[in-house]
């Protein structure tokens, strides 16, 4: 999966990208230093791999993943091509979730290409560009659509042509459209639009060091305006997060945390924000070979599970063995989950729960 990580040039994405991944995307004082996207894959903190590795003593340790990709600073006028727009947007048509990063701190050594600081004009400033970039792709949508169905069947068409009209009427309200109530059915047709405001967002907020979200002058409004949107919000220090990253010795890492008074990095809570934001679980495989984690839909069943690992698993499953991480760690270990009835047999029925540690049982 992956996330686009969107904003103003100059608000920290770069900066947060280097955290992220911990590698050197070029951060510097001018707009448009990222042209080519950046892309790291980061692992998302998961302690239950590790105690299950631990407990192991696992030869191969995988946690989940997820892709982030520091998409160029976006302008007034993207959409219809000022700065490097056209091309940044098509970058962000290729990703799942917008990771949206906002600046609200105030440092005149670092220009503001609006000139100041104000989240939320920034905010709209993007959104408004995404929503015209998008009501271009509509308006085409709807063309063409039209004359295919002067070629057919205008019936077999008109499903798609009654949603294409209510997206734009949505977007010409300067709304995004992911604040559309979708059917299941719709939600289908609209996948194909290839839509930038159907992208689920996280406003992160890149605040001053050891500053806190609620401290901030502009948290309420920013919390506001993502509530409205149905979007959520997380606070970081993107210069702080980025020092820590680069500290390799735990100790002095936590240090510097307790200076800051930062009991969980800023950057685990995003990762995991991130990975619910998209509506993903992990279940767990373990033994001595490898302890993993791996990334489905939450909803999935047992069968569709099974074939993340490999398609002949899918295809001739017959049963998952089953327990759940906590009884686990409870119960101490596999002898004791088994003497505490814990441990179940599940068919294809079953839909994997986000700690399932599971045993795929197939034959083909």
């Amino acid at each position: 999966m992956k996330i686009g990580v969107v904003g103003l040039p100059n608000v920290g994405k770069s900066t947060l990208f280097n955290a992220l991944t911990k590698n050197r995307a070029e951060s510097a004082n001018y707009p448009f230093c990222t042209i080519e996207p950046n892309i790291g894959i980061v692992s998302v903190p998961d302690e239950r791999v590790d105690y299950l590795a631990s407990h192991y003593k696992a030869k191969s340790i995988v946690h989940a993943t997820i892709e982030f990709v520091d998409i160029a600073g976006l302008v007034k006028g993207a959409s219809s091509g000022e700065g490097l727009g056209n091309k940044f947007l098509s970058h962000i048509r290729e990703v799942d979730a917008i990771l949206h990063v906002v600046r609200a701190f105030d440092n005149s050594n670092i220009i503001h290409v609006e000139g100041g600081v104000d989240p939320i004009r920034d905010i709209n400033t993007i959104n408004l560009e995404l929503i015209l970039a998008d009501l271009e792709t509509v308006s085409k949508r709807y063309e063409r659509t039209w004359k295919q169905s002067k070629q057919g069947t205008f019936k077999e068409y008109l499903e798609e042509l009654d949603l294409l009209k209510k997206i734009q009427a949505v977007l010409e309200d300067e709304k995004m459209a992911n604040s559309i109530a979708f059917t299941e059915k719709e939600r289908v047709i609209v996948k194909t639009f290839c839509l930038l405001t159907t992208k689920p967002v996280i406003y992160c907020v890149n605040l001053n060091e050891a500053e806190e979200l609620e401290q901030n002058k502009h948290c309420k409004n920013i919390k506001e305006l993502a509530t409205t949107q149905g979007n959520s919000v997380i606070g970081i220090s993107a210069k702080i997060e980025e020092e820590i990253g680069q500290i390799d010795d735990g100790g002095e890492r936590d240090e510097i945390m307790q200076m800051y008074n930062l009991s969980t990095s800023g950057l685990d809570r995003l990762i995991v924000a991130a990975y619910k934001l998209l509506g993903l679980i992990s279940f767990l495989t373990a033994g001595e070979q490898e302890v993993r984690a791996w990334t489905i839909q939450n909803g999935t069943r047992a069968p569709q599970a099974a074939g993340r690992i490999h398609t002949d698993f899918e295809r001739g499953f017959i049963r998952a063995e089953v327990f759940s991480f906590d009884d686990f760690k409870t119960q101490g270990n596999i002898d004791g989950v088994r003497k505490a009835g814990k441990l179940r047999s599940e068919g294809k029925d079953y839909i994997v729960k986000d700690g399932d540690v599971v045993l795929f049982r197939f034959n083909v």
